[in-house]
């Protein structure tokens, strides 16, 4: 069993910072890659980043690339999003996500709240 909790989000101009967090507790921390996803009003849910064991390979969605910094922290059981250059389209709920079973995202957060204002 794995339990998430996000924290961070908030209310931005366009063009500002984030930094979203997630703890994980649980099985071994470093053992799993991890991802993040958001949902933004009146859409379906869409992967944003990801990140691997290690923290040494990091993938992003063509939508946050250059933008957006995957990492992790495995002495402290915690991912993060540095998110900048925000835009309006940027709102949403963001979910972290934990692939333990090598095959799915069978473990989520309950979402943190990102509002872009322009």
């Amino acid at each position: 069993q794995v339990q998430l909790v996000e924290s961070g989000g908030g209310l931005v101009q366009a063009g500002g910072s984030l930094r979203l967090s997630c703890v994980a507790s649980g099985r071994t921390f470093s053992s799993y890659p991890m991802g993040w996803f958001r949902q933004a009003p009146g859409k379906e849910r869409e992967w944003v980043a990801a990140i691997n064991w290690s923290g040494g390979n990091t993938m992003y969605a063509d939508s946050v690339k250059g933008r957006f910094t995957i990492s992790r922290d495995n002495a402290k059981n915690t991912m993060y999003l540095q998110m900048s250059s925000l835009k309006p389209e940027d709102t949403a709920v963001y979910y972290c996500a934990a692939l333990t079973n090598g095959t799915t995202w069978d473990y989520w957060g309950k979402g943190t709240l990102v509002t872009v204002s322009s």
